[in-house]
């Protein structure tokens, strides 16, 4: 179950890792619910890349309490290092539990908001020709519906192809199968805009009564139907040691995308990190502050940007 727990709750070449700052870091309130940080080139930068965080009270350095990676925030410095601006900002959840004050009421629709919100601030500030939206994980939905008709390209970094109800039940089948049909049953009430109580202790994780509504909202989207109303340059990615989103959900989103390449990642994991090992070390990387992004995903992503 400890795989289901963090799903829901959740350079080599022209790369610069200089530890001298060539960048300025500017902070940003978006709105009375979003904080962010820019990243801005020193010499300049024509196009902004907005990072979008995955699920759970992700930060923006793609951190929670107990899962510290940095992962985002080294993505972030790695792009403004080869002069793409960066963005990246705090959900709001995050901001509402540091203030003791959750909204039991909150949607997956907000984190939508939020992200429009966000597009439609450095629109305005017109200061970047082109915006450019990556959106890791939950955020990869997020991102699909913030993008339209708004965004110049897309990104999706291990983003689902499926509703999420059908991805946690593949993950129930694969590491809980006795508890499968409860798994069906619960999502077929949610479907129905119902809430239950009934189900067993061990799906308290997933199927708890204060985040059943929110994950409604979250499986009324189809990430392969939203892709398919971009009519922008899309890049997905995954890795293939992802222990939570298979590559075959990257396939699925490429296939339906209209303007998509797929690029997987050998030995790439869920938090973006290179695997040698076994599940073992990749489960272990979920807390590696030290761990270093993949330098092919950065010099994938920058060369889509740039092209």
């Amino acid at each position: 179950m400890k795989k289901l727990f963090i799903f829901i709750f959740l350079a080599n070449g022209l790369l610069s890792y200089s530890q001298e700052a060539s960048y300025t870091s500017t902070e940003i309130p978006i709105s009375k619910f979003i904080d962010g940080t820019l990243l801005t080139p020193n010499d300049g930068a024509e196009s902004l890349a907005i990072i979008l965080a995955g699920s759970g009270p992700t930060d923006r350095d793609g951190n929670q309490n107990f899962l510290k990676t940095n992962n985002l925030k080294k993505l972030a410095v790695a792009l403004t290092n080869n002069g793409i601006a960066t963005f990246r900002y705090d959900k709001r959840i995050v901001k509402q539990i540091r203030k003791g004050s959750l909204d039991p009421n909150i949607k997956f629709d907000d984190f939508v908001t939020d992200a429009i919100a966000t597009i439609d601030y450095f629109k305005a500030k017109n200061n970047f020709k082109k915006i450019y939206i990556i959106g890791h994980s939950q955020g990869s939905l997020v991102g699909l519906l913030a993008a339209k008709d708004k965004a110049h390209g897309f990104i999706s970094l291990a983003g689902a192809g499926q509703t999420i109800d059908k991805v946690i039940t593949e993950q129930v089948q694969k590491t809980a199968p006795m508890f499968i049909e409860d798994t069906k049953r619960v999502f077929g009430i949610l479907k129905e805009g119902k809430t239950t109580t009934e189900y067993p202790p061990a799906l308290a994780s997933i199927f708890d009564i204060s985040v059943q509504k929110f994950i409604a909202n979250w499986m009324s989207y189809d990430p392969v139907e939203e892709i398919k109303k971009l009519d922008i340059p899309i890049l997905v990615i995954n890795g293939t040691k992802d222990l939570q989103v298979s590559v075959e959900e990257a396939k699925l989103l490429n296939d339906a995308g209209k303007n998509s390449e797929l690029k997987l990642i050998e030995k790439m994991n869920h938090v973006l990190f290179i695997i040698e090992g076994d599940d073992l070390e990749n489960s272990k990387s979920y807390n590696d502050h030290a761990g270093k992004v993949s330098s092919e995903l950065i010099e994938t992503i920058i060369s889509f940007i740039k092209k």
